[in-house]
């Protein structure tokens, strides 16, 4: 199977489960996979409850070589993708729609934002730290991050659902979706967006403004 049929079975298999998961018309979904679990209940009665999956404890270097963890994103929601800074494919327009939301919402301090180069040899966090220059991003609401190939590729794959890919046939080398990932503020997967597609992007931006009330409701 090919670079490209990998990718597709796996846009294919995320735009299936994305589907499903949409039947709470009132609330923004949560996706990926999902278990019931048993609870004990204070008065000592035993319910079901359902355990959704959740990005795990990470710990990366963002562009000013400070470790950044999971712990950085603490009560806030978040917009995550993953890139590389040679990228001439898609990750420039991906880059200017997340441009313009934080420009949105770069006053509003629970939302942040974070860029995973999938680059490990050449993105280190002062290559990083330049390509943030140049994108017109200073702060910490947009963290960048470099990790080893191990951590980055794993927690794309198997926690963000972004199929990412490292193929020296392929002109640029690396290979990944373009997803625009929606983290809610426990860490779970409520969307996901094509960073290319102008429409699936204005929806990005409907959902952010719908989480935020979520959140505001549920505190």
């Amino acid at each position: 199977m090919n670079i490209r049929s990998i990718l597709l079975l796996s846009l294919s298999s995320f735009t299936t489960l994305l589907i499903s998961a949409c039947s709470d018309q009132a609330k923004l979904p949560i996706l990926g996979p999902r278990e019931a679990v048993e609870i004990k209940n204070p008065d000592g009665s035993s319910s079901v409850d359902t355990l959704y999956k959740t990005i795990p404890a990470f710990r990366f270097l963002n562009q000013d070589s400070t470790v950044i963890t999971n712990d950085t994103f603490k009560d806030k929601i978040y917009i995550a993708d993953f890139f590389f800074t040679s990228c001439s494919s898609i990750c420039p327009t991906m880059h200017r729609h997340m441009k313009e939301i934080f420009e949105d919402y770069k006053d509003n301090d629970e939302v942040m934002f974070l860029s995973h180069t999938i680059d490990y040899k050449y993105d280190k966090p002062s290559v990083l730290k330049k390509y943030a220059t140049k994108l017109g991003v200073d702060g910490k609401q947009w963290q960048f991050a470099y990790g080893t190939k191990d951590s980055i590729y794993k927690i794309a794959e198997k926690d963000y659902l972004v199929a990412v890919i490292e193929d020296s046939t392929e002109k640029e080398i690396y290979v990944h979706q373009g997803w625009l990932m929606l983290i809610d503020k426990k860490k779970r997967l409520r969307g996901a967006y094509e960073g290319t597609d102008e429409k699936s992007v204005a929806q990005l931006k409907k959902d952010i403004a719908v989480l935020l009330k979520e959140e505001e409701e549920a505190k």
